[in-house]
């Protein structure tokens, strides 16, 4: 049987490990490619994910994406949605998705029956994507097409519990604090012009109300 899920390494480590009937089980089960309800749970209770990207030579990077939950979503049955906030400017994520839409995803519920859940697909970019105006402080929406969904084992997933949400997650009627890094003078005079502005707003703000 031709595998969609395992590569030439893989089935050479699982014939060695004698695993090759389990993962053809785990394949022909668990793999695929529209979401179910409890997928849907896991991904849009989740407040942080890991993005995984490859650029046009095969190199790979992992980033955090964080948000309060409910900041993924599933916006069509194989098909997911998140905002893209103000960071620092690099767009290492982002921009190797222009080169190489190929990407992958890991979901993962850390208390309350641990989970975890892999999407691998096909990913854009959208300045003007309707979704834009239901996500305070986003400047891009990522879209992701799904090609195979996977729930993982979760047993050596440790407990862990999040204490408090960033407070530098934009919300409506929140304004987020500018980051200490920015006003780092290593890096400040080549901030974007917004960034700038908003700096110099805020101290205007601290001379007009000192405490």
């Amino acid at each position: 049987m031709e595998s969609k899920l395992y590569s030439e390494g893989s089935r050479r480590l699982q014939d060695h490990f004698d695993t090759r009937r389990i993962a053809d089980r785990l394949e022909k089960v668990d793999l695929l490619e529209e979401f179910t309800d409890v997928h849907r749970g896991i991904i849009e209770a989740a407040p942080m994910f890991f993005l995984a990207t490859a650029d046009a030579r095969g190199r790979p990077d992992v980033s955090y994406k964080g948000g309060l939950p409910g900041f993924v979503r599933v916006v069509g049955p194989s098909t997911v949605a998140f905002p893209d906030y103000n960071g620092n400017g690099m767009f290492k994520s982002l921009g190797t998705i222009l080169d190489n839409p190929n990407v992958g995803m890991l979901f993962i519920n850390w208390t309350d029956n641990p989970k975890k859940l892999r999407v691998l697909g096909k990913a854009s970019i959208d300045e003007a994507d309707p979704l834009l105006d239901d996500y305070s402080g986003a400047q891009l929406i990522v879209r992701v097409t799904a090609e195979q969904i996977f729930d993982n084992c979760p047993r050596y997933l440790h407990e862990l519990e999040i204490k408090n949400y960033s407070k530098y997650v934009p919300e409506p009627d929140h304004e987020a604090p500018i980051p200490d890094w920015k006003r780092n003078t290593l890096y400040r005079d080549a901030l974007p012009e917004r960034d700038l502005t908003a700096l110099a707003d805020e101290e205007e703000k601290d001379k007009s109300n000192p405490k």
